[in-house]
């Protein structure tokens, strides 16, 4: 086996303690994968970490959580087991080697030395390793150049990449996110290997793809790995309506040329802006289908190019299918939907002669998603001219002015509606039926249109006043 001569500090008190109880009952462990290739970029420590045991890992996990007082969670048909400590998910793993059947991806796992363990992992700057121990100070196995990939910033197989992608065709979606992540290159041989096996990613379930797409967009850049899943066909298979987003209408009328941006890539700028200013997974993800209905509602009007009318609604009301295909959690969708379909109307609301209640109404509709829905109105700034760009943002600012001023006058913070369904019943002898809701709305709209004030009596009266009507 090749040692490489690099040598590295390893400060982890946990990672020394595992040392010792490896010592002591004489295992030898190995620290291997994504927490090496961190500390060697110098990243924040993960606090997962995984280890490979010569032998039986899962053995070792029980005598670890015995050792520590913890209990050890087996996956008895992975082999594998977790170690709860303190913040931190321990893993284990005894070394082996797989080998695959023609047509399935379910290997058939044996005992194998570390070399055969580490051979079997997705890229070489995963397949690096260390040897567990007392002293601080340890001396890196690197057997596929994973060292040299960190250096030259760039992303490769430890062994042929049909082969890699070809055993774990999820491995084609890992490369997107560690590119993004990383901001490093694909090797070449590797991005061949993705366009002649994209169409093997449909043996993976769509709940393991559809988390491998989020961890790509919670990277600092999702626009890179976003870009190789285009380029390679992958996002026409996993994500069609993203991939729809790709390309540039042309038409000539009258000697004048008309075409509209390419929306995907503008997509992609909008997910990087969001990324620059918010965590918020859910925001980013808005922001990838802010535009999605764009090729659905196109349609060219003469004298004026391009248009997209009414892709907010449309591109809203696909929410409930897109999460339910993707299996996405649906306790996120209306969030999303909301800021789909709210996306244009700030800007609409620059003009002096909008009204309080233009203003009151995005401010009730909004409500507690307000500040998200101006970050993706201030990331879906991509032009290329800077005039241009301080204007648009500008323009919001002179928004957000007025909604202050709205909220100062109305106390919009606390808006809902003043009176509840069972006084409207009682006052109008109703029972409970849709003219409660309707009189209920009726009152609301009273409000927000700035006939009546935001306050109890005033909605009262006004009950009154039109009761014999709303009946």
């Amino acid at each position: 086996m090749h040692i490489n001569t690099t040598k590295i500090i390893i400060h982890e008190p946990i990672i020394k303690k595992i040392g010792e109880i490896a010592n002591k009952h004489k295992y030898d462990v190995y620290v291997v994968g994504g927490y090496v290739r961190d500390v060697i970029l110098n990243l924040p420590n993960k606090q997962d970490i995984d280890f490979s045991v010569i032998g039986n890992g899962v053995e070792f996990a029980n005598i670890v959580a015995q050792e520590l007082n913890t209990k050890a969670i087996i996956y008895e048909n992975f082999g594998t087991a977790l170690v709860p400590i303190g913040d931190f998910k321990i893993e284990f793993v005894g070394t082996r080697k797989e080998t695959y059947y023609e047509g399935s991806r379910n290997p058939i796992i044996t005992n194998g030395s570390l070399e055969e363990d580490l051979m079997r992992r997705d890229f070489t700057i995963n397949s690096l390793a260390f040897k567990v121990q007392l002293e601080s100070e340890v001396t890196i196995i690197d057997l596929f150049g994973g060292i040299e990939d960190l250096k030259n910033e760039i992303l490769k197989t430890p062994l042929n990449p049909i082969t890699t992608y070809n055993d774990d065709p999820l491995r084609m979606l890992r490369a997107a996110r560690f590119l993004s992540r990383l901001n490093f290159k694909l090797e070449p041989n590797s991005f061949s290997a993705i366009c002649e096996l994209s169409n093997r990613i449909n043996i993976i379930t769509q709940e393991r793809v559809s988390d491998e797409l989020l961890k790509l967009l919670s990277t600092d850049k999702p626009s890179l790995g976003f870009k190789l899943l285009l380029d390679t066909g992958l996002l026409d298979i996993i994500f069609p309506e993203l991939a729809n987003l790709d390309g540039v209408d042309l038409m000539q009328v009258d000697g004048i040329g008309y075409a509209h941006k390419n929306v995907f890539y503008h997509t992609l700028q909008v997910i990087d802006n969001i990324c620059k200013c918010s965590d918020n997974l859910w925001l980013r993800f808005a922001g990838m289908m802010h535009d999605i209905a764009k090729p659905k509602t196109k349609k060219f009007v003469e004298g004026r190019g391009w248009t997209f009318h009414g892709h907010e609604e449309v591109g809203a009301r696909w929410q409930e299918r897109i999460f339910r295909n993707m299996k996405f959690p649906f306790k996120r969708k209306e969030y999303v939907e909301k800021l789909i379909r709210l996306h244009h109307r700030p800007m609409a609301l620059v003009n002096n002669l909008v009204t309080d209640s233009a203003i009151r109404r995005l401010c009730v509709d909004a409500g507690e998603d307000l500040d998200d829905l101006f970050l993706l109105c201030r990331a879906d700034i991509t032009s290329k001219d800077p005039k241009k760009i301080k204007q648009y943002l500008k323009n919001y600012d002179v928004v957000i002015e007025k909604i202050k001023d709205v909220r100062e006058k109305d106390k919009l913070r606390e808006f809902q509606s003043p009176l509840k369904g069972e006084e409207i019943m009682e006052i109008c002898g109703l029972k409970p039926s849709k003219k409660v809701g309707m009189i209920k709305r009726a009152i609301e709209d009273a409000i927000l249109d700035g006939i009546i004030p935001n306050d109890i009596e005033a909605a009262r009266n006004y009950l009154f006043k039109l009761k014999e009507n709303l009946i």
